[in-house]
């Protein structure tokens, strides 16, 4: 405000009060910002909405699928207004994904459930479009996506967390945790704890992240995995972060003292805690049904002996919920199968494989520590878990492996775009 003085005799005064400066956030850091909210959108949507399960919140089923399905949508919408022009990058593994997509939506069309076969399909080519469009940030040197993907994980457990607080008989159904606050399953609530905590040791032992901050994350994470009795994923989450660590070897000695420790902790718990680990291995169950794989292996057999015509050999059924009459399978390569037939259990194959392969080829160094980790929690974990041919929290971290895999001749500023 200016305040100015006439008066006969006097001297002309201003006298200026100084204006509340406005914070101006520079175009990058909003584009930036724009796309971690397209990316968290992303992991919402492969957070399915399981109305059955036990929860706190009154949320209807119906506002909850719009909420997960509805964010798909939103972060289409969000891309699009960050990439303008379009702009994508060549990638072979997104050509991969596409053509499964398609694949599968081909598939759909001759499906049983026909409504429900096409939307799964129309998501995966919707989600493979956004995915597609996000490549322009594939190789930020930041790891954007990475940063992205953890803080959401530790989003999500949050929350579970929070739930057991609150009502822990509620959170602890059947003795294994899941979420409370948000109906999540305990084998969905055993996925993020072990990838936030694959993530979390990679990037710190690539001296990345804080160690305050990484001894956080694990040490909530950890009782987490360990409260939802799953075994998938933790040795999944157990072998990704050896061979990640391996790959960090020779590069940093803090990889060869976590190893060493590893190894002593390791010993001194199978001396002294071994019957504790295999009765929580056991989980209860005896020989019989472990060796069924937990009713998984009659389900399993079931399929491979249900009678198909060649097309349905080649290109499946069409998208399913990945259950046989009514009973969950349990395994991405006969879901897979069951799916979208021989063909779609080939597209996924080269996906992961090109991942692997092309992993060995960047520079040692987080890059490909990170991308071996998360392909090698996605093979373990494919065994006794679907997701890597549908819109699941698999395939998206497939995908962050992938955008992990790029040379250092085609990081940001160096590779051409392709318009359109």
């Amino acid at each position: 405000m200016t305040t100015v003085s006439t008066q006969p005799g006097s001297q002309l005064t201003t006298r200026l009060r100084p204006r509340p400066t406005r914070r101006v956030v520079a175009p990058e850091v909003r584009r930036r910002r724009r796309v971690q909210l397209a990316w968290v959108l992303l992991v919402v949507n492969v957070m399915t909405f399981f109305p059955g399960a036990p929860h706190i919140l009154p949320i209807p089923g119906a506002v909850g699928k719009l909420i997960t399905q509805g964010s798909l949508l939103g972060a289409l919408t969000v891309v699009l207004t960050v990439n303008r022009p379009v702009r994508i990058r060549r990638s072979v593994y997104v050509a991969l994904l596409l053509t499964l997509a398609v694949e599968g939506l081909l598939a759909s069309v001759r499906a049983e459930f026909l409504l429900g076969a096409l939307f799964r399909a129309s998501r995966l080519c919707g989600f493979a479009l956004v995915l597609w469009l996000l490549t322009p940030w594939w190789t930020r040197r930041d790891l954007l996506l990475v940063r992205t993907h953890l803080m959401a994980l530790w989003g999500i457990i949050a929350t579970v967390v929070v739930g057991f607080l609150v009502a822990p008989g509620l959170a602890m159904t059947e003795n294994r945790l899941g979420g409370a606050l948000w109906p999540i399953p305990p084998t969905q609530v055993a996925h993020y704890s072990a990838v936030a905590i694959g993530l979390t040791v990679v990037l710190w032992m690539s001296g990345l992240l804080k160690r305050t901050v990484a001894f956080t994350s694990v040490v909530v994470s950890v009782p987490v995995l360990l409260l939802t009795h799953t075994r998938t994923a933790l040795v999944a989450m157990v072998a990704g972060v050896t061979i990640a660590g391996l790959s960090l070897f020779t590069a940093r000695s803090r990889v060869r003292k976590a190893f060493a420790v590893g190894v002593v902790v390791f010993t001194l718990g199978a001396l002294t805690l071994g019957s504790v680990v295999a009765t929580w291995l056991a989980r209860g169950q005896d020989t019989e049904q472990l060796g069924a794989l937990t009713g998984r292996k009659a389900v399993w057999d079931a399929i491979l002996a249900q009678p198909r015509s060649t097309f349905e050999t080649l290109f499946g059924f069409g998208l399913s919920n990945k259950s046989f009459h009514g009973l969950p399978i349990d395994s991405n390569w006969l879901g897979t199968y069951y799916d979208v037939g021989l063909v779609g259990v080939a597209l996924t194959i080269v996906m992961v494989l090109f991942v692997l392969t092309a992993a060995w080829f960047v520079p040692q160094g987080p890059h490909r520590a990170l991308a071996l980790f998360l392909v090698a929690y996605c093979v373990v974990a494919s065994f006794t878990e679907s997701g890597l041919s549908e819109a699941t929290p698999y395939l998206l971290e497939l995908t962050l492996g992938a955008s992990l895999v790029y040379q250092a001749s085609t990081r940001e500023g160096q590779m051409p775009l392709v318009h359109s």
